[in-house]
């Protein structure tokens, strides 16, 4: 697939918004490391809000008519990109009604705030699912036809989440042992997961030339394509990666998105050294950046059957 910058944009941000926001319920509902302050809680809001801004304002870019974009909330009862969208901009209010509510009481732990907050939170995480879903059901792209491409974006979107308010307890000088914890659990879950994943589609599956045109016994290949010039489908569905280019890139994603953001977080929580908290922040949003862009990259869509490609 084409790895087109604004949806990876989308994805990263969009889902790391939501995870701070689903973390900062957590940690406020439980009074993990005894909760976050007015101040923390407002900047944690702000960023959440900032990074899913982000993402839907990116998201944008990737429409062909931008004015039209109204249309893709009308299809909720049968399109998960519908849904996702209707999620995403039923969460600002929520957001906001919360970060106001905090600013004018400073109250953080009071009935009414915790609501508004964890309802903030579900949306997200209700939205994060509908992103991943956009992706799992299409069953003409293996890689993505997957349970395994929700859960790894709950996993990642989270473990952005845990990252940014570790460190921002960090660089605030607050307590955040548990919060640093949480973290580390998420960052080396979210690894595992995306271990797994590149395991399930490495393995050979799915439609092959011979299984589309029904020999399945013999040798086939197409010897002539049924065009000479590139057309859209070969634009946006015929990027391919050497098998040793992606393995190196995705080294460099395991180290970027989970071994530094680890080292580093306990680093800085074990020498109370701010920046190694600032690196860890900006090294996962890069890690995870790079494994959106190999998400799109090495997905194969049945079409390049067409075009002489042999499917794995």
């Amino acid at each position: 697939m084409h790895p087109a910058l604004a949806v990876i944009f989308l994805t990263l941000f969009s889902g790391g918004g939501f995870g701070i926001m689903a973390l900062t319920a957590i940690v406020n509902d439980f009074q993990i490391d005894g909760g976050l302050n007015p101040l923390q809680t407002m900047v944690a809001v702000i960023l959440s809000l900032v990074f899913v801004s982000i993402g839907m304002l990116s998201s944008t870019a990737h429409l062909a008519n931008p004015k039209n974009a109204w249309r893709a909330f009308t299809r909720w009862r049968t399109s998960w990109l519908a849904r996702e969208g209707v999620f995403a901009v039923l969460y600002y209010p929520f957001a906001a009604l919360y970060l106001s509510w905090v600013f004018f009481t400073g109250g953080t732990h009071d009935t009414a705030g915790l609501i508004l907050l964890n309802l903030a939170g579900v949306v997200g995480l209700v939205t994060i699912f509908c992103q991943g879903m956009i992706y799992a059901v299409l069953r003409t792209i293996r890689q993505w036809n997957t349970a395994l491409v929700p859960a790894n974006f709950y996993a990642m979107g989270l473990a952005i989440g845990a990252t940014v308010l570790a460190a921002e307890r960090i660089v605030m000088g607050a307590p955040a042992g548990t919060l640093v914890g949480v973290a580390l659990a998420l960052l080396a879950a979210s690894a595992v997961m995306k271990g797994i994943y590149y395991f399930w589609i490495g393995r050979p599956g799915g439609p092959t030339i011979r299984t589309a045109i029904g020999f399945n016994r013999s040798t086939v290949r197409i010897l002539e394509q049924g065009h000479t010039f590139g057309t859209f489908l070969t634009e946006e569905f015929g990027h391919t990666l050497p098998t040793a280019k992606a393995r190196s890139i995705k080294v460099m994603m395991f180290i970027f998105a989970f071994i530094i953001p680890i080292v580093a977080l306990v680093i800085s929580m074990s020498t109370g050294q701010p920046a190694f908290a600032w690196i860890a922040v900006l090294s996962v949003i890069f890690g995870i950046g790079v494994e959106r862009w190999l998400f799109f990259v090495e997905a194969q869509h049945v079409v390049n059957l067409y075009h002489g490609r042999q499917q794995c």
